[in-house]
């Protein structure tokens, strides 16, 4: 009873910073709760990183952020050895990677030679600079924000980067009230630097094993594979979802079954982030003339509900 408590004021805290948009920032948290990374992305200036800054703050997590731009190296988010005359040999000096949520600010505007530098370090949770192999602090997130494709001076992810994501997210505008409340209330940076810690890395990793915990029983486990072989029939994507996707839909699953007080994934609990979980690794077909996320609403229609 306790942890529902801690994140319903989780949740109650963070809505405070992003007025209007309570289902993303349920989402974000669910994200989280799974241990999986989080994509947002949408145009410039709607809150991603207020966001993620938010919810490193809320988690009670060391963060570190990166601008993301053209010019960024691998070694700048790794580290790079330094010789040391004193001692006569070479130091590490850990880059930002090196801490427990990476905040990887328009990640599309740094090459694609670093954004792989990523993948080993959000699949593995260590990175290998020099040679050596370097365990990552735990628990460890990288909460990415993108600006769409069709703008100047960016780099569309590879797939294989993409499938790393366990979510993707977007908050769009904020409706009139929530506008006008972002207007006249208090600067959201500043709201930010003054958010409370409501859970504890320790009390994270617990909440962690808690989802795994959670019962997914066989009909829900069907009814996840029916979705993901309606992916494969070529019906509605080029290429349909892998294991790994599927993987990761239950994960999701169970984060959201947690938040809403249940210690079973319920049917609901998987059409809730479905969509969020597995657009970013589809593309749909070529008459399909609807985008990844309505293409995916569609399919769930399409799809029996156990």
């Amino acid at each position: 009873m306790e942890a529902q408590q801690k994140l319903k004021k989780l949740l109650d805290q963070l809505n405070t910073v992003i007025v209007g948009k309570p289902a993303q920032v349920r989402d974000c948290v669910a994200c989280l709760l799974a241990g999986g990374h989080l994509l947002i992305e949408d145009v410039p200036g709607v809150g991603k990183t207020t966001l993620a800054h938010a919810l490193a703050r809320a988690f009670g997590l060391h963060f570190s952020r990166v601008q993301f731009t053209a010019d960024l190296m691998p070694s700048d988010l790794s580290g790079v050895s330094i010789y040391d005359r004193g001692k006569e040999s070479f130091i590490f000096h850990p880059g930002p990677i090196f801490a427990q949520v990476l905040l990887a600010d328009e990640i599309n505007r740094a090459s694609p030679k670093t954004q792989s530098a990523l993948l080993e370090a959000m699949e593995e949770k260590q990175v290998t600079v020099e040679g050596e192999t370097r365990a990552l602090p735990s628990p460890f997130f990288v909460i990415a924000t993108q600006n769409p494709h069709d703008q100047l001076g960016t780099f569309a992810l590879p797939e294989s980067q993409l499938d790393r994501f366990l979510m993707r997210i977007s908050l769009g505008y904020p409706d009139r009230a929530a506008e006008r409340a972002l207007f006249t209330g208090s600067d959201r940076r500043h709201m930010v630097e003054h958010l409370q810690n409501t859970l504890a890395p320790a009390e994270l990793q617990s909440l962690q094993q808690d989802v795994l915990a959670i019962h997914a029983a066989d009909p829900l486990l069907d009814y996840v594979q029916d979705l993901i072989a309606a992916s494969r029939n070529g019906r509605w994507f080029l290429q349909g979802l892998s294991p790994r996707a599927g993987i990761a839909v239950i994960r999701a699953a169970k984060a959201q079954a947690l938040l809403s007080g249940r210690d079973y994934v319920a049917p609901d609990d998987v059409q809730a982030i479905f969509p969020q979980t597995v657009a970013h690794r589809l593309i749909p077909v070529g008459d399909a003339g609807r985008g990844p996320i309505e293409q995916v609403r569609a399919m769930l229609e399409g799809v029996a509900l156990p």
